[in-house]
C-alpha cells in the first residue's frame, strides 16, 4: 500500500490508515517518556465498560452507556494499552465536521501518569485531527491541569467564552 494518507471520511478509515501516526515525529513541544511499553492506537477498540473502570480509576463519575452513545459522534479517540491489554488511557475528539477538533474526556489511570502517558495521547489525538483535515484543536480544562496542557502538550491561552447550561 502506498504511504498516502486515505481519502475516505474518518468514520471509513480502517485501522491501517491511522497506524500512520506512528511514523509522524513528535513535537519539539510534547515531552514523552513512555518506555515504549503503551500501544496507542487511533480509534482502537475499547468497551463502555473499560471507560467506566478509567473514570473510576482517578475518582471520576461515569455514566454507563455514555460511550457506547457518542462513539458515532466522535472525529477519532486515542487508546492507550499495556501490553497486557489492559486499558490505562484514553482521549476522545469531537468535531464541527471541518476545522475544529475538541479534545474531550483525557483520561490517564492514576498509577501510570506522570510518565508521559496523556502527552503522547494528546499528541496522537493532534496528529489524528490533523490528517482530517482541522486546523484548530482546541481543549478546556480545569485550573491544575494548566501546565499539563500548556507546557506539556503545547497548547497555548486563547480568549474563550462559556455558558453555563445547569
Amino acid at each position: 500500500m502506498p504511504d498516502t494518507e486515505s481519502t475516505d471520511p474518518p468514520e471509513m478509515r480502517t485501522e491501517q490508515d491511522h497506524s500512520r501516526s506512528n511514523k509522524l515525529h513528535t513535537p519539539r513541544h510534547c515531552n514523552t517518556d513512555t518506555g515504549g511499553d503503551v500501544d496507542y492506537r487511533w480509534r482502537g477498540e475499547v468497551s463502555d465498560d473499560e471507560l467506566v473502570d478509567l473514570t473510576l480509576s482517578h475518582g471520576g463519575n461515569p455514566e454507563s452507556g455514555w460511550w457506547d452513545r457518542i462513539r458515532a459522534h466522535s472525529l477519532g479517540w486515542v487508546t492507550g494499552r499495556l501490553p497486557d491489554g489492559a486499558l490505562i488511557g484514553f482521549v476522545n475528539v469531537a468535531w464541527d465536521g471541518s476545522d475544529h477538533a475538541f479534545l474531550l474526556d483525557t483520561k490517564v489511570n492514576p498509577e501510570h501518569q506522570r510518565g508521559g502517558i496523556g502527552t503522547e495521547l494528546v499528541r496522537r489525538a493532534a496528529d489524528g485531527a490533523a490528517r482530517a483535515g482541522c486546523t484548530w484543536l482546541h481543549v478546556d480544562f480545569e485550573p491544575h491541569l494548566r501546565g499539563f496542557y500548556f507546557d506539556a502538550c503545547g497548547f497555548r491561552p486563547t480568549d474563550a467564552g462559556l455558558i453555563a447550561l445547569r
